[in-house]
């Protein structure tokens, strides 16, 4: 099968259940995206010291984006509108979601960035000041 039969089957609700499935799924896989850019945030911020931020933030910016393709197909797919419960209000409220997983995961992103920076700048000048002296 391929991604784009995969996608598809899964905006349309797949193969059980009603239009609000490939909705719901879009807006699990939105909010996990942003409970993984809070928790890289954190990590940059050393509020706690597990994983890495970096990895973190992308993965956050990943299922954003997978995020707004279910939310996206699922809304070209499901016929009729809102209150019709095929989904599209949930649909529709996945596509913030996402675009919000996406931005917290690339301030994490920067974050981390600006701040493995300032750690290397900080080395060099140690390195520098600890050399030896005859």
């Amino acid at each position: 099968m391929r991604a784009t039969d995969v996608l598809t089957v899964a905006a349309e609700g797949g193969v059980i259940g009603d239009g609000r499935t490939g909705a719901n799924l879009a807006l699990g896989v939105g909010l996990l995206g942003v409970a993984i850019g809070w928790l890289a945030l954190a990590r940059v911020a050393g509020r706690i010291s597990t994983g890495s931020a970096r990895i973190g933030a992308m993965s956050a910016m990943a299922a954003g984006v997978v995020g707004i393709v279910l939310a996206a197909l699922h809304l070209a797919t499901s016929s009729g509108g809102p209150g019709t419960g095929n989904g599209m209000v949930g649909a529709v409220a996945a596509l913030p979601l996402g675009l919000t997983a996406m931005a917290i995961g690339r301030r994490a992103l920067t974050r981390s960035r600006s701040r493995s920076t300032e750690l290397s700048d900080e080395r060099a000048v140690h390195e520098r000041g600890s050399g030896s002296v005859s």
